[in-house]
C-alpha cells in the first residue's frame, strides 16, 4: 500500500473529517519519479475545535508517527468545519522546492 494512501487511512480512522486531502508533492523536489517523500495534508474536522495549532499538528503527528520516519516533509493544514468555511475552502499553495538540482 503506498504511504498516500496509508496517510489517507489513518487520518480517516482517527479524525473523522469533513475534509481532507492529502496530495502527494514529491514531484516538486529533487526526488526519484513515483517517490513519496513530501505530502501535503488539509485536514478540517471538530475535533480541533478549541485547539491551539501546534496541539492540532503534535495529534497528525502521533496518528502519524511510523509514516513520518519514511517522508521528508509533511504540510499540515489543520481546521475546524468554521475555520474552513471562513477561508472559503482555501489552503496556501506549496512554495517551490528551494534546494537541489530543481533550482539548477
Amino acid at each position: 500500500m503506498s504511504i498516500q494512501r496509508i496517510i489517507e487511512d489513518k487520518l480517516t480512522q482517527a479524525f473523522h473529517p469533513e475534509v481532507l486531502d492529502v496530495v502527494n508533492e514529491s514531484h516538486m523536489h529533487s526526488v526519484a519519479p513515483g517517490s513519496e517523500s513530501h505530502f501535503k495534508v488539509t485536514l478540517v474536522t471538530d475535533q480541533f475545535k478549541d485547539q491551539m495549532l501546534i496541539k492540532r499538528h503534535r495529534l497528525v503527528n502521533k496518528v502519524l508517527e511510523e509514516e513520518l520516519k519514511q517522508i521528508h516533509a509533511l504540510a499540515l493544514h489543520t481546521m475546524t468545519n468554521d475555520e474552513w468555511f471562513e477561508k472559503a475552502g482555501k489552503v496556501a499553495e506549496s512554495p517551490l522546492c528551494q534546494g537541489g538540482a530543481k533550482n539548477q
